[in-house]
This record gives C-alpha cells, structure tokens and sequence, in this order.
C-alpha cells in the first residue's frame, strides 16, 4: 500500500521538529562561546547558522524542511587591547567572539515555539483521526 497523507504528515512534522532542534542546538552553541577569547582572529569563535532547504513530497503534494548543515558566520572577532590578557598577542591584542547574545536569545525563543506549534499540531491530527476513527 502506497504511503498514507497521514504517514506523510507525520514524516514531515518529524522533519520540521528535527530543523528546529538543530536551529535551536547552533543557538545554544553560540551563546556558551559568547565572550570567548581567542589569541589570533582566526583562532576566534564564530557564531554558526543552521541551513534548511525546502523540499517538496510529490506525491502529496506537502513540503517539508531539509537541514543543509551549519555555516560560520564571516563577522570578525572584535579586537581588543589587553596586553595583560593570559591570551594576548605579541602586540597586545586578544580576540573576542562576536555573538550577539539578544539575537541568539530570540534564536532559541523562535525555534523552541516553532517547535511547540509543531507538537501541536501532532497532537491534533492525533486526535482528529481517532474522532474519525471512533465515528465509523
């Protein structure tokens, strides 16, 4: 028997859950590196970004999310002169991550609502179908 819409919805709500987690997991990975230091700005901590492309069921004519992997963000680290900083360089200088601790705050509030509306709608087609289900 070919795959159900039901089966399809589920498959890709489950797709939808997983981008947010991933979306939620770079969030919480850039905010513990926030106000890290580093000794060169390449050796700095840059903030990542998950990337999700749509994908389209044919079949059913539903489109899902499809997590593409992490990019680095390209802002340079912020320069500044402590030359009594364990970390500093030869000239002084150390390197400080450029997170955006706001930003990734609202991150990870989006993703972890993004995320609850997906369980709710899981549980309404879960009850949906068993009204169905009990009314034949």
């Amino acid at each position: 028997m070919p795959d159900s819409p039901r089966m399809t919805l589920f498959s890709m709500s489950e797709r939808a859950m997983s981008a947010q987690l991933v979306r939620m997991n770079a969030a919480t990975s850039n905010l513990a590196n926030a106000g890290s230091v580093a000794s060169s700005e390449a050796a700095a901590y840059r903030p990542i970004r998950a990337v999700f492309s749509v994908e389209l069921d044919r079949a059913s004519g539903l489109s899902g999310v499809r997590s593409d992997g992490l990019v680095r963000s390209e802002i340079a680290p912020t320069k500044q002169y402590d030359p009594g900083h364990p970390m500093a360089d030869e000239t002084g200088h150390i390197y400080v991550s450029p997170v955006d601790e706001s930003a990734e705050m609202i991150e990870i509030t989006e993703s972890a609502r993004q995320y609850q509306n997906m369980v709710q709608a899981l549980q309404t087609a879960k009850q949906l179908m068993l009204e169905t289900l009990r009314s034949n």
